[in-house]
């Protein structure tokens, strides 16, 4: 599943998964009552909360862990397997009567395990591990890209931030990378570097070349299929066959 990381100051969208109906309802009375939370919908056994979960993207899962059926440690399995990211999956706090399945809670990567009755305070203190976790697994995913670079230049090493470079150009086990009216040669490949750069902010047009994004004034068609990318410096540079359709995407088209 690709999805975005969560808006850290946003409610934590919330899924109540239960059997007992009466224990949905009070769980229910107890959300409304915490502000970080904004229940999106609850479930009564474990295949409905997979396909709500699916449907609705929940952050936070309060799930049953003994209930007919698939269980709760299954359900929760089930959901890290579909993320396929613990960074963007939803956080599991486990509500049950039953005080015996917490190494294998934990184990699951749970946030918490809560016995029932829950209490507001409880269930609080709860949420508030789950916001530090969705606050930390942000900063990962926007760890994941390639802030700065540090290249030799004379008989020292400068510090480049990313932000700053608006084109690279390979050359054989080198990059060039240009910054404003200058360049500086790094002992890169350009298909490493292309890894390490933030897709939102950087694109390949050629096997030799990456732009920043907003670098592009725009795109020509200079026929026979032949695309160009016209910068804002006034340079037009050719798009390879190969990353036509990628950057064309990048338009909407």
């Amino acid at each position: 599943m690709n999805a975005q990381p969560k808006d850290i100051a946003a409610p934590m969208r919330t899924l109540i998964v239960d059997d007992e109906p009466l224990a949905v309802e009070r769980m229910q009375v107890i959300c409304a009552k915490l502000k970080s939370l904004n229940v999106v919908g609850t479930a009564n056994n474990g295949e409905e909360a997979l396909k709500l979960s699916a449907e609705l993207h929940p952050d936070l899962v309060l799930l049953d862990m003994t209930m007919p059926g698939m269980d709760g440690l299954e359900v929760s399995r089930k959901l890290a397997a579909v993320s396929g990211d613990a960074t963007f999956g939803p956080a599991v706090i486990f509500v049950t009567a039953h005080d015996n399945f917490a190494v294998e809670a934990f184990d699951c990567d749970a946030v918490d395990y809560v016995l029932k009755p829950v209490a507001k305070d409880r269930l609080s203190r709860a949420i508030d591990r789950a916001l530090e976790r969705r606050g930390e697994a942000t900063d990962r995913a926007d760890s994941q890209w390639l802030k700065e670079l540090w290249v030799p230049h004379r008989s020292e090493l400068i510090r480049l931030e990313t932000s700053q470079v608006h084109r690279v150009d390979a050359e054989r086990d080198y990059v060039r990378l240009h910054v404003e009216d200058r360049s500086y040669l790094l002992l890169q490949t350009i298909a490493g570097l292309e890894k390490k750069l933030d897709p939102a902010q950087f694109i390949r047009i050629h096997r030799s070349t990456i732009l920043r994004k907003n670098s592009i004034r725009g795109l020509r068609h200079d026929g026979l299929g032949v695309w160009s990318v016209e910068l804002e410096d006034g340079d037009a540079l050719r798009i390879g066959r190969t990353y036509l359709s990628k950057v064309k995407a990048m338009t909407g088209r």
